[in-house]
C-alpha cells in the first residue's frame, strides 16, 4: 500500500472485510466497518482494525482458523475507485503482549471499552481498480451509537456483555472465538472514556 493506496484508504468513511472458513458448509462473513478512528495502516503492507463488543465473532473464529481476509474500500466520491487487500490475518486478543502496542496505532477517541481484539491483516495481494457501477453517496457523519452504549460500561460490564452474547465463544460454523472470560486490558493501556 504505497501513498496513493494509503490515502485512499484512510480517507474511505466505510470499508468491508470478508473472511471464511474452508469447509463448503461454512459461513462466509462480510461485515462494513467504519467507526473513525478503528483502522490502522501500520506500513505498506499491515493493516489492523479493532473488533469491538456488539455482535457475533466470525471474523475471530475464521482468522484463528485459516488466517484468510479481505478487506475492501470504494470510493462514494471523487473517481471511481475499487482497492481490495488479501492476505493473511490473525486476532490479537487483550492477553497477548503485541495487543498494547499495536493498540498505540489508531485514535485514542476510538478506543473507548469495547475491543475485544485487534485484527492483524498482512497483505498478500493488493489491487485497485476501476468502481464505474459504485454510485456515488454522501457521507454526512458517523453514528456514535456503539461508542456511547460500551463507554458507559467498565471493563467487569464490558466482560459480562461478551460472555452472554450467543455465538462469541463459538461461532456458527462450531469454531472457537473469543477467550472467555474476556481478559482485562493490558495495564497501563486505559479506556478513553474513563
Amino acid at each position: 500500500m504505497d501513498g496513493r493506496l494509503r490515502g485512499f484508504i484512510e480517507r474511505q468513511p466505510v470499508y468491508f472485510v470478508a473472511t471464511a472458513p474452508p469447509a463448503a458448509d461454512g459461513h462466509v462473513n462480510l461485515s462494513p466497518e467504519g467507526r473513525a478512528g478503528t483502522l490502522a495502516v501500520i506500513d505498506e503492507l499491515t493493516l489492523a482494525c479493532l473488533d469491538f463488543g456488539g455482535s457475533q465473532a466470525e471474523r475471530v473464529a475464521h482468522l484463528r482458523e485459516n488466517g484468510r481476509i479481505t478487506l475492501m474500500w470504494c470510493a462514494f466520491e471523487g473517481p471511481p475507485t475499487v482497492v481490495r487487500v488479501h492476505g493473511r490475518g490473525e486476532p490479537v486478543f487483550r492477553a497477548d503482549p503485541r495487543f498494547a502496542g499495536l493498540l498505540r496505532h489508531f485514535d485514542p477517541a476510538a478506543d473507548g471499552s469495547g475491543p475485544r481484539a485487534i485484527v492483524l491483516a498482512v497483505a498478500e495481494r493488493v489491487s485497485d481498480s476501476c468502481g464505474y457501477a459504485v454510485p456515488f453517496m454522501d457521507h454526512r457523519a458517523d453514528r456514535d451509537l456503539h461508542a456511547q452504549y460500551f463507554d458507559r460500561k467498565d471493563e467487569e460490564e464490558f466482560g459480562a456483555c461478551c460472555e452472554r452474547k450467543p455465538l462469541v465463544g463459538t461461532g456458527i460454523d462450531g469454531l472457537p472465538v473469543l477467550p472467555l472470560p474476556l481478559p482485562p486490558r493490558p495495564a497501563g493501556v486505559e479506556v478513553s472514556g474513563s
